[in-house]
């Protein structure tokens, strides 16, 4: 998980500068609270994941609905239609709830995600808020590229994916920041 390797070594960073505190202060962990009260993580799972794989016992959430009075079958339907919950396995097909990580250590990775940070790390497509964009992109990017290419040469997926991305066939994406004119 190239992605929770990046966030691994953010964190290490901080820590060597005694500001882990600072840090997570800033990096709170969006949340829906659901059946049981328990948390659902909405977004930055890689950082999530990176903090457990840490050893991090203590992250700050933010409760950006309550939804503990649904039932679980009701809740699992409002994440999905307001964009909460990306149901998707690591090949881009949807998933059915039930097959949903259960915890934060369950994620799989799915190296076009992984590529999808990276091309905007380097500029090929602006932060956005629509949800799940980097997902988005992903699912672009697994459509045009071979994952035996990624896995085999990831820099040079990676330049594929920067030409691609300045296309107009990704001029629909969120985030596009492609040329304007040929």
């Amino acid at each position: 998980m190239r992605e929770v390797a990046l966030k691994r070594q953010m964190i290490r960073a901080q820590d060597a500068k005694k500001k882990t505190g600072t840090f997570l202060g800033k990096h709170m962990v969006p949340v829906v609270l659901g059946p049981k009260n328990r948390n659902y993580v909405t977004d930055h799972h890689h950082l999530a994941r990176a903090l457990l794989e840490e050893g991090v016992k203590d992250v700050l959430v933010t409760v950006i609905s309550d939804l503990s009075a649904l039932d679980k079958d009701a809740f699992l339907f409002v994440l999905d239609n307001r964009g909460w919950m990306h149901p998707f396995d690591e090949n881009g097909r949807r998933r059915d709830y039930a097959a949903i990580p259960k915890t934060i250590g369950e994620l799989i990775d799915d190296p076009y995600r992984s590529m999808a940070g990276e091309l905007r790390r380097m500029g090929g497509f602006a932060k956005d808020t629509t949800p799940f964009s980097e997902f988005i992109w992903a699912d672009f990017l697994r459509r045009r590229i071979d994952r035996n290419a990624v896995a085999k040469n990831f820099d040079k997926a990676m330049k594929e994916a920067m030409s691609l991305s300045k296309g107009k066939d990704a001029d629909y994406l969120p985030g596009w920041c492609g040329p304007t004119s040929d």
